[in-house]
């Protein structure tokens, strides 16, 4: 084994107006006018979080000095989830889901931190999906409108609610019932 090149890999977010971000080792925290995020990227070794500053304003420098493909990877992925993270405290994203049946007609309701899917293809019981703490679901018609800062939470949420109508042993050609997302972007 020759001496380890030394490989330097950088990915820069800047800080837009209106959002504070601290770093603490690597603990990131952002808050903006729509709430608060905290991340711990400390399974990331040999990365390097800091905050800097330049004419353009406040940024946060992810970096690594012996960065193999794994080390370069993991940059570039952390500096997309503070970037995801400026974008929930600023926006917030909305994933949207269509309430589908041709068969039985399914009553979808929030009650507290679920879900309820009622009357899927004529089921006498009801079908549940929890909903993640800092996430809002509405049901606007036809529409599952679910929505958050994190990113994550809205995902899986949203995912959780349509995991909730899945089919498993009905021929999907005959039986298009469930709720599906057809919509994943950020809310503003």
């Amino acid at each position: 084994m020759g001496m380890a090149k030394l490989t330097y890999v950088a990915e820069e977010v800047r800080v837009p107006e209106g959002v504070e971000v601290q770093v603490e080792g690597m603990r990131v925290t952002v808050r903006g006018p729509k709430g608060e995020l905290t991340r711990d990227f400390s399974h990331a070794r040999h990365v390097i979080i800091r905050l800097d500053e330049d004419e353009e304003g406040k940024k946060v420098v992810v970096e690594a000095f012996f960065a193999n493909r794994r080390v370069k990877a993991l940059v570039g992925s952390i500096a997309a989830h503070i970037e995801n993270m400026i974008t929930g405290v600023t926006k917030g994203f909305r994933y949207k889901l269509k309430i589908v049946f041709s068969h039985f007609p399914i009553t979808v309701k929030v009650q507290g931190d679920q879900v309820v899917i009622e009357n899927f293809l004529g089921e006498k019981a009801p079908r549940v999906a929890r909903i993640l703490p800092g996430v809002s679901v509405k049901v606007q018609k036809n529409d599952v409108i679910v929505e958050g800062i994190d990113i994550e939470a809205v995902g899986q949420t949203a995912a959780n609610i349509e995991l909730a109508t899945k089919v498993q042993d009905k021929d999907r050609r005959v039986f298009i019932d469930g709720i599906y997302i057809y919509e994943k972007g950020v809310a503003e």
